[in-house]
């Protein structure tokens, strides 16, 4: 609960304000009515911001995406930096109502009962929606209370000696909603946050109404003002809104139970299970001395204290938390002359803290130095378990949530040499500190920086989601470009194997037209025209160049030589192909078709045989250059379809965590982001989005055989120690 010191300065300077304007010269009596309706309204305000961020919470728990996620984050972040704002504004307006009543006109007063929240269809969805929602609000409040506050308003029109509309009433529940909606009109928030924060203002303001009535026409009758009206009838406990403290009942269908029963009996079950290690808290007391189990808040106090002598992330093995409290309850004792030992239910809380901790600190899943910034948490951990039970059974919980958010963050944590400059690091080490320091009994603070460790978390994601995306897209334009060299090999493999030809037009089709066929079918696709005519024309080039000396042949050249020329320089040009080196090989071409010409018509002399350009017989297949490497191929090799390392390949999924042991010390975690089916590679990024490892189905496989890499396990860290505990703890039992 904030200070009420917050508000009063400005309550204050309204109420002086109000006393010494000439249009303000209100009854002693009426002033003592709005200020004890002040104080509860007051007190309702800061009750429902109290509540917002564990019902925000819970609504982002539902939500169905990290983008509606994200809008009840960044409300929750809002609505706290403008909450004294809406307090403000809202005691102002409400202030401000009262003087109102010194001009109040009934001469221009609407029609009594028109409600100033307009429902047409005509107006926008949003703002429909809102207005519906608050006259379903003040129709609930005046069928509960309508004759309460029929009776104020008559009293009201009585001390100013005038008639006072019902709607016009300052303290009215029409009145009560226009105050909140304007003092939060800057609110940068969307309906469905809006409609959130209007049933929470229902739930903690509204709800009360019956009470701030009820004071009002009390003071109103012992001051003599209409004291013979009819006391409203008293109401069953059924029809009162309840004003619940769970911010869950927001959330809860109607007929829902409350959970605190639920959580006892399984605080309950916990602690039967924990009875055999109960003792493990054991100050050194007298043998003959009886043992005082000292309060929870003095517990609480001692936490505090141990708290700040938590040791730095490197010296964490040497501290031992249930020995530490074993030494303070020891010296406690001494100094009071009484000895002082842990209540039992509170010993089970630190023992189970205890073992959820050590857990925690064994998982493989987290990196060392992390683990050493996570064990610092075990305090202020244990202080919330201490003061709320629903630590244990509630996984919407806020303390309980920043652990599994910082577990699961740090699960692609890779180690590093400058580990302390790295931006998760710091930012879980802040959060680290600022419990340390200023967590004393107000658990709020953990839904504060639950909130704003999942806002700095957003933010790396959508930088490494969108480098990720920019990943994927490389690796399946780097397949299909694999894809299409391939199928180019193959093409020009069939058209050159067994052929002889002259040097220089086998370089051209390798290095110059293999392009041009790579370009048609990654942008066509090898089923298409245009692959086809490319083909054609590659496949004319080289008869073009082999010797004719049937007529027929000769003939069919010369008509072929014009279309393939331009067929050719087209290609070339698609590509880009050097301009230059275009225009020395078709000078070489001219010179091929020419000497071919000439042997055909047998008119080459003898002399003239040198002149020919060399030819060779294509004997080895055609290999085009690649981008790279790539991985080595294992796709000769063949695994049972039993395989263990196969079964292991075939559970990842997108989003899996590995850790690839690079060698006996360098390990590297990283994400599967992308499954390449064209080419059966999985490609791996860190936490980034960069990628930093690529390997084959079956390549994979035999990494996990021999241990080269494992799969991290990322279900929430509390949840997997809390199952390890008590299994652990069941086991105890039965071998007891």
């Amino acid at each position: 609960m904030h200070n009420d010191g917050n508000v009063v300065p400005l309550h204050k300077a309204a109420t002086d304000q109000a006393n010494h304007s000439p249009l303000a010269r209100l009854p002693v009596i009426l002033l003592q009515v709005r200020d004890k309706a002040a104080q509860q309204l007051r007190h309702g305000l800061q009750d429902l911001f109290d509540n917002a961020d564990d019902t925000l919470f819970e609504m982002a728990d539902r939500a169905r995406d990290d983008v509606e996620q994200n809008l009840f984050f960044e409300a929750m972040r809002d609505l706290r930096l403008k909450r004294k704002n809406i307090e403000r504004g809202f005691l102002e307006q409400f202030f401000e109502a009262f003087v109102g009543l010194t001009q109040y006109d009934s001469s221009h007063n609407a029609m009594p009962g028109t409600s100033p929240y307009v429902t047409s269809s005509a107006l926008p969805r949003d703002e429909l929606e809102r207005n519906l929602a608050v006259q379903a609000m003040v129709g609930r409040v005046l069928n509960r209370e309508g004759f309460a506050l029929g009776q104020l308003t008559a009293r009201l029109s009585a001390l100013l000696g005038k008639a006072l509309a019902e709607h016009q009433n300052p303290m009215s529940p029409g009145k009560l909603c226009e105050y909140f909606l304007q003092a939060g009109r800057n609110l940068g928030v969307g309906i469905k946050v809006k409609l959130i924060i209007l049933k929470l203002f229902e739930r903690y303001v509204l709800s009360d109404s019956d009470r701030m009535y009820a004071e009002a026409n009390q003071l109103l009758i012992a001051t003599g003002v209409l004291p013979e009206l009819k006391a409203p009838p008293a109401r069953r406990a059924s029809e009162r809104a309840p004003a619940s403290t769970d911010h869950a009942d927001v959330l809860r269908p109607a007929g829902h139970p409350q959970p605190d029963d639920a959580v006892q009996e399984v605080f309950a079950a916990l602690q039967e299970l924990l009875y055999p290690v109960r003792g493990s808290v054991a100050p050194t007391l007298e043998a003959s001395a009886t043992a005082q189990p000292i309060s929870t808040r003095d517990l609480l106090r001692l936490l505090s204290h141990l708290q700040q002598y938590v040791p730095a992330p490197t010296s964490q093995d040497d501290f031992d938390l249930r020995n530490q409290l074993e030494q303070l309850l020891t010296r406690v004792s001494v100094k009071t002359g009484k000895s002082r030992v842990v209540d039992g239910t509170d010993e089970d809380v630190i023992n189970l803290i205890a073992m959820l901790f050590e857990c925690i600190l064994d998982d493989r899943n987290l990196p060392d130095s992390l683990k050493a910034l996570i064990a610092r948490l075990q305090i202020p951990m244990l202080k919330v378990a201490v003061q709320d039970k629903s630590f244990f059974s509630r996984g919407s919980h806020p303390a309980r949530r920043l652990l599994n958010e910082i577990a699961t963050e740090a699960l692609g944590w890779g180690e590093r040499a400058d580990h302390q400059r790295d931006s998760l690091y710091l930012r879980i080490e802040q959060v680290v500190q600022r419990l340390l320091n200023d967590f004393v009994d107000d658990p709020a603070i953990f839904a504060e920086l639950l909130a704003d460790f999942l806002a700095f978390t957003a933010d790396e994601r959508r930088r490494s989601e969108l480098l990720e995306q920019r990943t994927r897209d490389a690796e399946e334009g780097r397949a299909k470009a694999e894809l299409a060299r391939r199928r180019v090999e193959r093409t020009l493999n069939e058209a050159l194997l067994g052929k002889v030809l002259p040097q220089r037009v086998v370089d051209f089709v390798q290095n110059a037209w293999s392009q041009v066929l790579l370009l048609t079918c990654l942008k066509h696709g090898d089923p298409s025209a245009q692959w086809q005519a490319d083909v054609l024309t590659v496949e004319q080039l080289i008869w073009s160049v082999q010797p004719h000396r049937v007529a027929d042949e000769r003939a069919h050249l010369l008509e072929l030589v014009p279309g393939l020329l331009k067929a050719l320089r087209d290609g070339l040009s698609r590509s880009a192909f050097d301009p230059f080196a275009t225009s020395e090989f078709f000078s070489e071409l001219e010179a091929l078709h020419l000497h071919i010409c000439d042997q055909a018509s047998l008119t080459l002399a003898v002399s003239d045989v040198s002149d020919l350009p060399a030819l060779v017989e294509v004997s080895a297949p055609i290999v085009l250059r690649t981008a790279d490497e790539g991985p080595v191929d294992t796709s000769s090799l063949r695994l049972p379809a039993d395989d263990v390392g196969l079964q292991q390949v075939d559970q990842l999924r997108l989003g899996s965590w590995v850790e690839f042991q690079e060698d006996d010390e360098h390990r590297l975690r990283c994400k599967l982001a992308a499954i390449i089916q064209s080419t059966g590679l999985y490609i791996f990024v860190d936490r980034t989005g960069m990628k930093v490892q690529e390997r084959g189905r079956i390549a994979l496989a035999l990494e996990f055989q021999r241990g080269a890499v494992r799969r991290l396990d990322d279900t929430l860290l509390f949840d997997r120690a809390l199952e390890s505990v008590l299994g652990h703890l069941r086991r105890l039992k039965r071998g007891k």
